[in-house]
């Protein structure tokens, strides 16, 4: 066995580190919410009226955003759940500038108690890179 494992280290190191990200890639859809693509979002948004919730600073969300989404910037979530709530039934797509802000956002809304979050893979940029319309308004 020793033999073996010396031999072929290498794919032994290759399944360890795959087995690994396999890991972190569950775990962090389980903390941050599933992630959606843009084109999984827009379909969600058209088809089953899900709320979209930019969870950016002011001055970036000022600076273009998803048409009719909801600014709740990361550092107010905690305080402004209760705008959140009668929304508790519907899925909500949480997004960011990259994903990172909105992933964080999922498991703060998944702890008190919202069950269908999702979280923007790519965030805003993800959403430009597709076409999908922005919006200053």
């Amino acid at each position: 066995m020793e033999a073996f494992l010396k031999d072929n280290l290498h794919w032994v190191g290759l399944a360890a580190f795959s087995g690994g990200m396999f890991l972190w890639q569950s775990w962090r859809a389980y903390a941050g919410g599933a992630g959606v693509s843009p084109m999984q979002a827009t379909l969600m948004i058209n088809r089953e009226d899900a709320v979209v919730v930019d969870v950016r600073e002011p001055a970036e969300y000022t600076g273009g955003h998803i048409p009719n989404s909801r600014h709740i910037p990361l550092s107010q979530l905690d305080k402004r759940l209760p705008e959140l709530e009668k929304f508790k039934g519907r899925s909500l797509i949480v997004n960011c500038a990259s994903g990172n802000r909105s992933s964080a956002a999922c498991a703060r809304l998944r702890s008190a108690g919202f069950e269908k979050v999702f979280n923007l893979s790519g965030g805003i940029s993800a959403w430009d890179q597709a076409g999908l319309p922005v919006t200053k308004k």
